[in-house]
């Protein structure tokens, strides 16, 4: 339970993960105004 404590289970605290992070996040954000876009032509 200690890695929990300090919040490294989920790999945050490596550069690797917080790139993964940002680029599902990123990914997400493009699908997200990609949709919000096409509804708007409508």
């Amino acid at each position: 339970m200690e890695l929990l404590a300090q919040g490294d289970v989920t790999g945050l605290s490596s550069p690797l993960g917080q790139i993964a992070i940002l680029a599902g996040l990123s990914a997400s954000l493009v699908l997200l105004l990609r949709w919000w876009w096409q509804q708007r032509k409508r």
